[in-house]
């Protein structure tokens, strides 16, 4: 596992756990809006010196396990991030540990490993799924940036609502890449789901694609019509601010 950095407190990215987030490194996306570029590019030059101005820090398992160990108790819950965790061959071995503390264990994802994403489910280790739909299927490579097979996101989606355990859709909201008419499609997607998200995109940082840097996003009432168009659909559609 290339642990990329912690953070060691989150009171969001867990619903209703306090948490720490492990992010790892690397990615099969290049997501043009993502604000994580030093945990999906490949490491060159000053990285590593950004990414301790960042508040990435390079952390060994040792020590990672050192601290979840002594702040069980007060944390509840470990959310497990990326970059896309499910690239690391050794995912379910790193999250057994964690487990073996006694935590619970969030697991963020894009869904392209579905065989990764289904042993998981199948061994128990995992306790909320959050998986990022990034487009309608159509434009799924023109917004991640890279190739990839449409069906293996479908197949994740379908595991995920039928896996019986709590979950959410996220969707990053970028103007040039989605518009109005992609929502009902995105929503056939994932029709019948208990929660999806619609994000805005951070674009005061550094991105993968520099072009989205200072980019405006969409505006709040916007947003907001795009979620109507998801109620349509899932059971819960709503824009986090």
């Amino acid at each position: 596992m290339i642990i990329g950095g912690l953070e060691k407190l989150t009171l969001l990215d867990y619903p209703d756990h306090l948490a720490a987030i492990i992010f790892t490194q690397g990615c099969n996306f290049r997501c043009h809006f993502c604000y994580n570029p030093l945990l999906v590019l490949p490491l060159k030059g000053g990285d590593v010196e950004n990414k301790k101005e960042k508040g990435f820090f390079p952390l060994s398992s040792k020590n990672l396990f050192l601290f979840l160990t002594e702040r069980y108790g007060r944390l509840e819950g470990v959310v497990i991030t990326g970059g896309e965790p499910t690239l690391h061959p050794d995912l379910p071995a790193f999250i057994k540990q964690i487990k073996d503390i006694g935590y619970l264990v969030k697991l963020d994802t894009n869904g392209t490993n579905p065989d990764m994403l289904a042993g998981l489910i199948s061994d128990k280790l995992i306790d909320y799924i959050a998986m990022d739909i990034k487009a309608p299927l159509s434009k799924y490579e023109a917004v991640v940036g890279a190739p990839l097979d449409c069906q293996k996101i479908e197949k994740s989606v379908k595991m995920i609502i039928s896996c019986g355990l709590p979950y959410e859709f996220r969707t990053t909201v970028v103007p040039d890449l989605l518009e109005t008419a992609d929502f009902d499609e995105m929503g056939k997607m994932i029709k019948g789901s208990k929660k999806w998200y619609l994000q805005h995109f951070k674009s005061d940082t550094g991105l993968i694609n520099e072009r989205f840097e200072k980019k405006s996003g969409y505006t709040s009432k916007e947003m907001h019509e795009f979620a109507a168009i998801g109620r349509n659909y899932v059971d819960l559609c709503e824009v986090r601010e």
